[in-house]
């Protein structure tokens, strides 16, 4: 009886667990890097490993062959899922709406960031609006329910219509709405208001950044809406 009730809960938790992701596609298939280049070329370089599941970025790696990870496809309104984690003093980004041209030579020229960051060993969290779960120096999210170093964390951006939001390990933390005359106050308050094309584009790709630290993503997921 007890075999049959437990095997009842783990069908009834795999069904709720399928139908939460109903609509959301695999932008990273766990096993190769499929669907993603390194930006502004047409490979991934050896520095973005992918083992057991995981999207590794190794500093280390031979050659140091890195760059910011971007996907091959472009999205306008959609909700995407991803699992991360960093190592001690680590810093890298979620970037979004990334206008892959010549004329950009980065992908934080045109793309907002959801910070990736450890909180408490990397300087860069020592400023306001840099920390983790952050609308990359925009905006502060509103709680910090990041997790500790080591420790993975799921991480949420929902673009509709304008209409942006930041969730972390179920938590909604930034909310606001692009493109408005808000919006062009919050670039024009940040390092940003200078960049010509920054947050301005309504289509992009979504990009992981190499900012030099070891971080790891898996479970990238992402439902068009």
């Amino acid at each position: 009886m007890k075999k049959y009730i437990l095997s009842a809960l783990v069908l009834f938790a795999t069904t709720q667990l399928a139908n939460a992701q109903k609509g959301f596609k695999p932008l990273f298939d766990g096993k190769t890097t499929t669907g993603w280049h390194t930006y502004g070329k047409t490979t991934v370089g050896n520095a973005w490993k992918v083992e057991d599941g995981v999207l590794h970025f190794d500093p280390k790696a031979k050659n140091n062959d890195g760059g910011d990870l971007v996907t091959d496809k472009e999205y306008s309104n959609f909700h995407l899922k991803i699992d991360w984690k960093v190592s001690p003093k680590a810093n890298s980004g979620i970037i979004f709406f990334v206008k892959e041209e010549p004329k950009y030579r980065q992908t934080y020229l045109t793309g907002p960031e959801m910070q990736v960051i450890d909180n408490d060993g990397h300087p860069d969290a020592k400023i306001t609006k840099h920390r983790a779960g952050d609308l990359y120096d925009m905006l502060k999210s509103t709680s910090e329910p990041v997790k500790p170093v080591g420790e993975w964390n799921t991480a949420e951006i929902i673009s509709k219509n304008g209409k942006l939001t930041f969730v972390l390990n179920g938590v909604k933390i930034v909310k606001t709405t692009m493109w408005d005359d808000n919006w062009k106050a919050l670039i024009a308050g940040s390092k940003f208001k200078t960049w010509q094309g920054f947050g301005t584009y309504k289509s992009g790709k979504i990009a992981l950044q190499d900012h030099g630290d070891e971080v790891w993503f898996k479970n990238i997921l992402i439902k068009e809406l």
